[in-house]
């Protein structure tokens, strides 16, 4: 979620990554400009995937709770991976909470329960507005999903410890709003993706380049946002 959301004048800008690549921002607003990445390293599927969507995300923020179904249909559509990463706002009250309760149910249950639990949070924001709110909703999911809610969700610290740890890399890559999206190539650019309405373009536009042969300049831009 970006800080100044009520901003609307059309701005273009060219900035420089940390690699010195120029990253083209087209059609960006004051209110969401494009990232200016610092550290464009994470930018890139995994090991034998050519197309991937990478994507920080904030358990709390509105604009995340919009994205989370558009990204996961287009990742079931395309059968490309997601990469995901928490990057909870320190503005938000619960989201480092939740993002911790999503990685416990990631690696001690599983990951498509996880993967709802998410997908429920965001449903259920408005209702959160504590803590104690959060609690309660969180106990509520394990018992409809008839499972045990633990008495300490993170008693060694390691949950934690990787949120802040992804958290970190959100802020050395430079990132300034929730949710950030990009779809990224084996070997062919990146776009970052600021209105998800130009989601399923970039894609298709990703995967054409990949099969493209001969070499190509790489060229990072962004995606227009409304």
């Amino acid at each position: 979620m970006n800080m100044n959301r009520f901003a609307v004048a059309a701005v273009c800008l060219l900035s420089l990554t940390g690699a010195g690549v120029a990253q083209r921002a087209l059609g960006a607003t004051a209110n969401n400009p494009a990232t200016p990445f610092k550290d464009t390293s994470l930018l890139k599927p995994p090991a034998g995937s050519k197309v991937a969507i990478v994507e920080w995300e904030d358990l709390e923020c509105p604009a995340c709770s919009h994205a989370f179904p558009l990204v996961h249909s287009a990742i079931k559509q395309y059968n490309i991976p997601l990469v995901r990463y928490d990057f909870p706002l320190k503005m938000h009250i619960w989201s480092h909470d939740a993002a911790v309760i999503a990685r416990y149910i990631q690696d001690k249950v599983s990951s498509d329960l996880a993967t709802e639990y998410r997908r429920e949070v965001f449903a259920s924001q408005y209702s959160i507005a504590s803590k104690d709110d959060l609690h309660s909703f969180t106990v509520k999911f394990f018992n409809t999903a008839h499972k045990q809610f633990p008495f300490v969700v993170d008693p060694t610290g390691q949950f934690t410890k990787e949120v802040d740890a992804e958290e970190a890399m959100g802020e050395r890559a430079g990132l300034q709003h929730t949710p950030t999206i990009v779809v990224v190539t084996d070997h062919k650019g990146w776009t970052e993706i600021l209105n998800t309405d130009n989601l399923y373009q970039a894609i298709d536009e990703a995967i054409a380049a990949t099969k493209n042969e001969g070499p190509e300049p790489t060229v990072h831009k962004t995606a227009a946002h409304k």
